[in-house]
């Protein structure tokens, strides 16, 4: 398997999904611009997607997918079979009673997550009625992102690569067709989410079926897999809870803010999630599948390689992405959202944030590539060390900058944290002699910089000579956008050549152990 046409493949599905989920942004900003309902509805769809992360995407993907190898590799189809309808009907009990509390506990939830909302009891009100809504999402969505991990094990990334992009297209089909039907209209966007979730999961079945792996949920906690699931989903649900924990107290801190604070940073991290989604997703999703392979038949030059090569991608796509984020994040803004309620004064907010965002942009990213050579071992815990820190760390910048960058200096708080935790896991990498940098990094860095420099000089020029981004319809901004960014990707490619960096460097085959 060519993990670089594969990562290309992901990679790809994921851009037209991120398009998609611009456009119901730019629909979202249109209709509701950023105030009461906006941040109401970005509050109350926050946590049960603060949830999954914890339980699906983050516990339970990182503790299954290496006991899932394993099965696959070294057990026959129906142990496998088994194995995956145990820990499905797990997930499905467990996550139906969180569903049933989350629905009761809404208004203390609201409380403790957006406390600045109490002020106003309409806002309140309003969140906790769409946060009731949105709640079942987390089981819909959980059950997704399980079966697109049992996927992503069988070699097929692009199809759960492709579930998002149902969401968006739920939302912006409610947002264009039931608006008016809704009261207050905000309703629409919950019931798009819960539709979108219904869709996503039915989409992967199919697909479950073609690999022979669609079962129906059991119950058996006294297997020994699951047990082995559970002794690892503790631990990791701690490590991925601290992380999240981050993002919640920045919503606390950003209830607090002037109105529009949390529709600012909202806005800016979905731009900045381009990146971090096409690249950071897709770079952990491959690497935690390859590196367990390669865990499981006991090739730890295979590791290094794959987990060095991961990293050399990291820099030579993500580098470049935060650069040009920084420099274009004015026009970005403008070109996307600055339309109808969303006024002028907003885009300068949301490009503050973004700036922000884009200093930390390669810390996430490294974070995404490098935890998984920890998950793939089983080790939970030495993670899980590192996210405590970095918690600590974050809190201590927020209370640094929060006076004086107000709601940037939550984005800025978060991307700085992340080096910290990306360096740590990296010198924990190299302490525990499991991974061995392959030669030629400074070369490689040598060479990076200065296309890089190349890239930024011309994005500069560009954006010299391109003054004036409010004239013209959507349609107009974005195609001057698209140039600037197709002219910085032709320069960027063409320094990379001319310096010695070739595609074929980086193409890294598996083979089907």
């Amino acid at each position: 398997m060519n993990l670089l046409k594969v990562l290309a493949a992901v990679s790809s599905v994921t851009i037209i999904s991120r398009i998609v989920g611009f456009i119901r942004d730019v629909i979202v900003a249109s209709v509701f611009g950023a105030g009461m309902a906006s941040d109401a509805f970005f509050i109350a769809f926050k946590i049960p997607n603060l949830l999954r992360r914890i339980f699906a995407e983050g516990a339970l993907s990182q503790a299954f997918v290496p006991v899932l190898a394993e099965y696959k590799s070294q057990q026959g189809n129906v142990s496998t079979r088994l194995f995956i309808a145990y820990i499905a009907g797990l997930l499905t009990l467990v996550l139906t009673l969180v569903t049933v509390a989350g629905i009761i506990a809404a208004p203390w939830m609201i409380i403790i997550t957006a406390p600045g909302f109490t002020d106003t009891p309409e806002k309140c009100a309003l969140t906790t009625s769409l946060l009731r809504c949105t709640f079942p999402y987390i089981l819909l969505i959980s059950l997704t992102s399980l079966v697109g991990t049992i996927l992503n094990t069988w070699s097929l990334f692009s199809v759960p690569a492709v579930a998002p992009t149902l969401l968006n297209v739920s939302i912006i089909g409610c947002l264009l067709l039931t608006v008016p039907l809704f009261h207050p209209p905000v309703m629409a966007l919950a019931w798009a989410v819960i539709t979108g979730g219904v869709i996503q999961f039915c989409y992967q079945l199919a697909y479950l079926k073609k690999i022979g792996m669609l079962v129906l949920p059991r119950i058996q906690l006294r297997d020994a897999g699951v047990w082995r699931v559970l002794q690892q989903i503790g631990p990791t649900m701690i490590g991925f809870s601290v992380s999240q924990i981050s993002l919640i107290s920045n919503t606390i801190l950003a209830s607090f803010l002037v109105s529009g604070s949390v529709s600012w940073i909202y806005y800016a991290d979905r731009l900045m999630e381009c990146p971090s989604g096409v690249l950071g997703v897709a770079l952990g999703t491959i690497l935690l599948t390859s590196l367990s392979r390669s865990i499981t038949c006991d090739h730890q030059d295979e590791y290094s390689r794959l987990l060095d090569w991961g990293l050399r991608l990291c820099f030579i796509l993500a580098l470049p992405s935060a650069v040009a984020l920084a420099i274009l994040a004015y026009p970005l803004t403008v070109a996307l959202f600055q339309y109808g309620k969303f006024s002028a004064f907003d885009v300068f907010m949301t490009q503050r944030a973004l700036t922000a965002y884009s200093i930390g942009l390669v810390g996430i990213i490294l974070v995404k590539v490098l935890a998984p050579g920890f998950y793939c071992c089983q080790d939970i815990k030495t993670p899980v060390r590192m996210a405590i820190i970095t918690l600590v760390m974050t809190q201590l910048l927020n209370l640094t900058f929060l006076s004086t960058l107000n709601h940037a200096s939550l984005s800025l708080s978060i991307g700085l944290a992340a080096y910290l935790n990306a360096g740590l896991l990296y010198l924990q990498l190299l302490r525990k002699k499991i991974f061995q940098p392959q030669p030629g990094w400074l070369s490689f860095f040598c060479r990076l910089m200065l296309a890089i420099i190349i890239m930024a000089a011309t994005l500069v020029g560009l954006l010299s000579v391109m003054t004036d981004w409010t004239q013209g319809c959507m349609p107009w901004r974005l195609v001057r956008l698209m140039l600037v960014v197709l002219v910085g990707i032709v320069f960027y490619c063409t320094s990379l050549w001319w310096l010695g960096l070739r595609p074929s460097q980086f193409k890294r085959s598996l083979q089907n152990y």
